[in-house]
């Protein structure tokens, strides 16, 4: 029996981080049912904060208006459609109608969750995302982030607590300055064992292939780049 310890390193305002981890929970259900052996094998997959606009405001603003300023009206359109096809081929309804700015107290309520297991912290950064893409909600909003966490399976009055209290926030910035250390510069980003790389949200075949390599324990390898943030 093989353990895989997958850390995906995410920012919950990245569409490409919401497809990446199907797509990756689409190559772990491919691989239990067709290596031999491989329902055996446990995967047990984290996550690590990152930053993509350190300086976003901390109240959240219009996705939209900020995407159009930022690459231009035609430009967004474009992109809207691209990521439609790409969030229906994995069952997301991206909307566009939800509000982006900073992403730390979103990532404190995953630190919350990640002392109560892998299967809650990947159900928490899970809500939040589908929130933010399909539900059209604001990503700074305590009143969301809460609501995300509860349906992750976290308490109510606890996430409140750990929010009104600053917690988890050290710890996500140390996460965030260990990514940039270590030279990530585009999300998702995932390691597999400490020794295995992916970078970007690649299709299904590729992921599928860095288990198998893991799974028979070749050197360590830094996949192709695919979508990435």
């Amino acid at each position: 029996m093989t353990n895989f310890n997958i850390k995906v390193i995410s920012d919950p305002v990245c569409p490409f981080c919401y497809l990446g981890k199907a797509r990756l929970n689409r190559a772990i259900d491919v691989y239990k049912k067709t290596y031999p052996a491989g329902k055996d094998d446990n995967f047990n997959v984290t996550w690590q904060a990152y930053y993509l606009d350190p300086t976003a405001p901390k109240k959240g603003v219009p996705v939209n208006e900020r995407m159009a300023a930022r690459f231009g009206a035609e430009r967004l359109e474009m992109m809207h459609d691209r990521m439609k096809k790409l969030g229906a081929a994995e069952g997301f309804n991206f909307t566009f109608d939800g509000k982006v700015g900073h992403t730390r107290d979103a990532h404190r309520a995953v630190q919350l969750a990640k002392t109560k297991g892998p299967e809650v912290e990947n159900a928490v950064m899970t809500s939040i995302m589908k929130s933010y893409f399909e539900e059209g909600g604001d990503v700074t909003s305590w009143d969301m982030i809460v609501d995300a966490a509860v349906k992750g399976g976290l308490e109510k009055e606890e996430v409140k607590k750990w929010l009104e209290e600053g917690k988890g926030g050290a710890e996500v910035d140390k996460q965030v300055e260990d990514a940039y250390r270590k030279g990530v510069r585009g999300v998702p980003h995932f390691v597999i064992n400490d020794k295995y790389e992916i970078g970007g949200a690649q299709d299904v075949g590729e992921f599928l292939e860095t288990l198998v390599a893991a799974k028979q324990g070749g050197g360590g390898s830094n996949g192709q780049d695919g979508l990435t943030c």
